[in-house]
């Protein structure tokens, strides 16, 4: 019995941190980031209804500024979530140590589980109360990110414990992982990108201001400790930098399309790990095809939250990949 409801609560806190993820992205990309310009709370207060006072005397002051009552709804709805999610995490780790006999599974990963949570809501009060630095924003989206690919893999060891060996896993195995690395620091460039808003630096596709290889500035754009569209001597970011950015994560993506591409592509070619191949081929192809269209559509809203959940179904496809992969080889 505890086993059964051990493995729903782990598939509940996934589904959920997939679910904070895309709000998150959602937050940030309707530019609700600092809708309550305070943390945890509104403007000290439990919701956006009780700080209405406080919200209608921002906007009197700035119109057209980052606070207004639609936006605080979705900075604080983000915040609810995300709060139920870091007591669901904490519940896990509890029942993992409680019932480890039963469970017949190390309790360590739930435990690191809680620790990547508490510094997930440590970024979460650092991009209110230091302004959005890109720094601590794609931070947050890194650590969203891992507390998923954690989450899944917990979620697969309960519904497999025991992966069935297959043949040929071997030589997969490099590549499987090499996969991951890829996908994951492609994932870090397209937060950098959202943070910095580079995302519309480059309006034309394939090329890039009609041209395979556009001046681009370097040392600015990937400066870490500056402020949101300042260079570190406080200047604005130039449009090069933007454009460096943004041209960097299409060279990632093209690297992470071949890496991952040839991963299914093995995949698909052994008869049991078919199935595997062709969800990765599908989730690829699908976060490209998202990306080339939030280009070319200039970035509206939805396609760009999309991208976002691409990203995530991508990074949970490999982790079930890599799963597979670790089992014992016939």
């Amino acid at each position: 019995m505890a086993v059964g409801w051990y493995r729903r609560l782990v598939l509940v806190a996934m589904l959920l941190t997939l679910f904070v993820v895309v709000l998150g992205a959602y937050v940030r990309l309707s530019d609700a980031g600092l809708g309550c310009p305070d943390w945890p709370g509104c403007y000290g207060k439990l919701t956006p209804v009780h700080a209405q006072d406080e919200i209608a005397a921002a906007m009197a002051e700035q119109p057209h500024g980052p606070v207004s009552m639609p936006k605080a709804w979705k900075e604080m709805v983000h915040r609810y979530f995300a709060s139920t999610l870091g007591l669901l995490v904490l519940l896990i780790a509890v029942i993992a140590w409680m019932k480890r006999q039963s469970l017949r599974q190390s309790p360590w990963l739930p435990s690191g589980l809680v620790v990547v949570i508490v510094f997930q809501g440590l970024l979460g009060m650092w991009t209110v109360t230091l302004l959005l630095k890109p720094a601590i924003v794609t931070a947050h989206l890194i650590g969203g990110m891992t507390t998923l690919a954690l989450l899944t893999w917990l979620l697969l060891r309960q519904l497999f414990p025991i992966p069935r060996p297959i043949a040929g896993l071997r030589s997969l195995r490099p590549l499987g992982w090499l996969a991951l690395v890829v996908t994951c620091a492609q994932i870090v460039l397209g937060g950098w990108v959202s943070t910095n808003y580079a995302a519309l630096a480059c309006t034309d596709f394939p090329t890039c201001h009609q041209t395979w290889l556009p001046d681009m500035a370097f040392a600015d754009a990937f400066h870490i400790f500056r402020e949101l569209g300042m260079t570190p001597d406080g200047t604005l970011l130039s449009h090069d930098n933007l454009t460096a950015i943004h041209f960097t994560h299409r060279v990632g993506a093209v690297l992470t399309t071949l890496v991952a591409g040839w991963l299914a592509v093995r995949l698909i070619n052994n008869p049991k790990l078919k199935p595997f191949g062709w969800l990765l081929l599908a989730s690829l192809a699908c976060q490209v095809l998202l990306g080339i269209a939030n280009v070319l559509l200039h970035l509206p809203l939805a396609l760009a939250v999309a991208h976002n959940a691409g990203a995530a179904l991508l990074l949970i496809s490999l982790v079930t990949v890599n799963y597979r992969l670790s089992a014992k080889e016939l």
